[in-house]
């Protein structure tokens, strides 16, 4: 019997599998295949960032981790549920229960507050008003914006904004938390400050986060990073393996 310990990812359950992954759209000559045969294990408690150039399927492939688009092949097992396979509703249950969801636009619902912004997935969940209430004030202030949560979003900046969309995709205690693109639209300091909110959370959650970004800031926080190319896993690189000196990033090519 080997006396090798196991590798540390092989100790930690897979939050997200994929086998075999495509996604094509169109047919005939005019197909697009944005994803070709992806195989790839997301770990819990794992931060990781993908990566790619426009047009690689970096995109495609977080709205299929995320469970917002049907595979063309394969297969995606969200927390062991073959997402594929499910009904609408359970569908529907799956990313309410299982999927905190943070949007480069921030996606919030203009003409509520930050409170009632924060609370609507409760609502959904079917978590009574008074607990959702509490429990919306309390996310808030962990992402430093209680002072705000009778504001609507225009009148937030884009920083004050995206804390909104931190807290609500924490609403229901999801295992897994998706970024797309999450300090696109602010400034340095404030993408910064964001990007530090999204470490506390990974630590001490032990919340899966998966960023799809092209910030580089990044990549000193996350566990591995995933390189996409042409629909495919070009490679994945852990973060203690990266070569970063001034300016550029060994084998970032032109990322």
């Amino acid at each position: 019997m080997s006396n090798t310990p196991p590798h540390p990812d092989q100790e930690r359950p897979a939050a997200i599998r994929t086998l075999d992954l495509a996604k094509q759209y169109g047919t005939g000559d005019a197909a697009t295949h944005a994803l070709r045969g992806v195989e790839i294990n997301f770990h819990r408690g794992e931060f990781i960032a993908v990566m790619g150039p426009s047009g690689s399927g970096k995109s495609t492939l977080f709205n299929m981790v995320g469970a917002l688009d049907a595979p063309s092949a394969g297969r995606i097992l969200i927390d062991e549920v073959d997402a594929a396979q499910l009904s609408a509703n359970e569908l529907a249950f799956l990313r309410c229960r299982k999927i905190g969801y943070i949007f480069q636009s921030y996606n919030l619902v203009r003409y509520m507050t930050a409170l009632e912004n924060v609370t609507l997935p409760m609502v959904f969940a079917g978590i009574d008003a008074e607990t959702a209430h509490k429990k919306g004030m309390q996310l808030l202030e962990q992402v430093g914006i209680a002072d705000r949560w009778d504001h609507r979003p225009l009148e937030l900046s884009g920083g004050q904004q995206q804390r909104v969309a931190i807290a609500r995709s924490l609403a229901n205690n999801p295992m897994i938390l998706l970024a797309d693109e999450p300090t696109a639209n602010l400034d340095f300091k404030t993408g910064r400050e964001v990007l530090d909110l999204l470490e506390r959370i990974n630590k001490d959650r032990q919340v899966t986060v998966i960023c799809s970004t092209h910030d580089h800031r990044l990549l000193a926080m996350c566990d591995r990073i995933v390189w996409v190319r042409d629909g495919r896993i070009e490679r994945i690189q852990k973060r203690e393996d990266l070569e970063i000196t001034v300016g550029h990033m060994a084998g970032e090519d032109d990322q």
